[in-house]
């Protein structure tokens, strides 16, 4: 029996009916694999259909409790109703104008917003569809605001996988693979590393008065959750003082409440130059921001723009989506990750499996002893109705929506440890 859509957000998940996958998912599942590209990288046979919260109906009526919000996307949960009422009033009234050739009052009123909870003031923005396109954006702005041609990223890092972005990438060699030479003039160093810049790039590699600009996650997203070492980033900050370069804070996976401030990197004592926002920021719906100090953007009219960056749609999403996150779900987001942190550290201490519980807010990242047996973990728990996500080598990814409730954390942690004694034979 199909739930109404009203009783999808209150429902009991896990609720499986059927085996995993069951009979219409692997239908779907067989028809997708005749025409999808094969690059596209499924972590495991889910075939959503609807959601509501933190609840995930498939194709069979199955029902998951979702603690990956779609790689921290879904900020607000599936199909918040205030969202969804934003977004149905934006299309019956406006679905697309190009705000680089007009004047789109909505894109202004997003601008505005994201000006002001900016950890930096002015600024100005730029909106774009997607965070890569954000990385993209920031590049080409610190390359013409400074001219300057070099730019410095952080090793297993994640900034998205168009040329520019991949470029800056290197959490995985296979998003490199096969697509070289990519953008010249990129560095790479240590995160949290407070010698390899000044004694190894600055010394031997590249001079500091060629360096456009350090783009760095503030917490590393597909590199594994790793949190930087104290006073890392102040000392990044006074670096860039130093030589007149550029910080830029990739805030795609970390920021919008996720960590209990609007950006992670107000956690570390650093203002940036620039901020890059995704994923979460629109609670599912295409958008990005670049958002920088307004000195530094002075570009020419013509020199970037985006047909579709700034959709309506997309903004009304993004107007909502911050309103609901300032009135209670940053608040939450502390709560619930206090509570699914004392949750896993428990669970750490009764299996030695576990090597690390760490992170901020509900951004949490759990270690295992080695990639086979975090993967082993996320399928396990994939099968008992818990959707996780690997990242790193060896680390599962808790980034579930805002909105999650005391008992689904509970519910969670209770089946993610039973997935944990699965794999590794250790009672739970």
């Amino acid at each position: 029996m199909t739930l109404e859509a009203t009783d999808l957000a209150t429902a009991k998940a896990p609720d499986l009916r059927t085996e995993i996958p069951g009979p219409e998912a692997r239908a779907r599942i067989e028809r997708d694999e005749r025409v999808t590209s094969p690059s596209l990288p499924r972590a495991y046979p889910l075939v959503p259909q609807r959601g509501s919260g933190c609840v995930v109906e498939d194709v069979d009526g199955n029902l998951f409790l979702d603690v990956n919000a779609g790689i921290a996307v879904t900020s607000t949960g599936h199909a918040h109703p205030e969202v969804v009422a934003a977004i149905q009033q934006q299309a019956n009234e406006l679905l697309h104008y190009s705000a680089s050739d007009f004047y789109l009052p909505i894109y202004t009123d997003l601008c505005e917003e994201l000006a002001r909870i900016a950890p930096m003031s002015p600024t100005r923005v730029f909106l774009t569809n997607s965070g890569t396109e954000a990385v993209e954006g920031a590049l080409k702005l610190a390359r013409h605001a400074t001219g300057r041609q070099y730019v410095i990223a952080m090793l297993e890092s994640f900034h998205g996988r168009s040329y520019g972005s991949v470029s800056l990438t290197s959490s995985k060699a296979k998003y490199r693979t096969g697509f070289g030479p990519l953008l010249p003039g990129v560095y790479h160093t240590p995160f949290g590393d407070f010698e390899h810049l000044e004694e190894v790039l600055f010394k031997r590699l590249v001079s500091p008065q060629e360096v456009a600009a350090i783009v760095v996650e503030p917490i590393l997203g597909e590199g594994g959750y790793v949190l930087p070492p104290e006073g890392w980033f102040p000392y990044l900050r006074e670096l860039c003082d130093r030589h007149g370069i550029l910080l830029v804070a990739d805030e795609v996976q970390s920021g919008m409440g996720r960590t209990g401030t609007w950006w992670a990197i107000e956690h570390f004592g650093a203002e940036p130059d620039i901020l890059l926002s995704g994923k979460g920021i629109a609670s599912g719906m295409p958008l990005g921001a670049f958002i920088a100090r307004a000195d530094l953007m002075r570009w020419e009219a013509g020199a970037h723009g985006s047909t579709y960056g700034g959709n309506p749609v997309a903004c009304a999403a993004a107007l909502a989506t911050i309103r609901l996150i300032e009135d209670g779900l940053m608040g939450n987001a502390v709560a619930m990750g206090e509570r699914f942190t004392a949750g896993m550290k428990k669970i750490a201490g009764r299996h030695a499996a576990i090597r690390d519980v760490r992170g901020l807010g509900l951004m949490l990242g759990v270690r295992f002893a080695d990639h086979d047996q975090m993967a082993a973990v996320e399928q396990a728990a994939f099968r008992r109705g818990l959707l996780v996500l690997g990242c790193g080598d060896d680390v599962i990814r808790i980034s579930p929506p805002l909105v999650i409730t005391g008992d689904q954390v509970d519910t969670a942690l209770e089946v993610f440890e039973d997935a944990v004694a699965e794999v590794t034979g250790s009672a739970s």
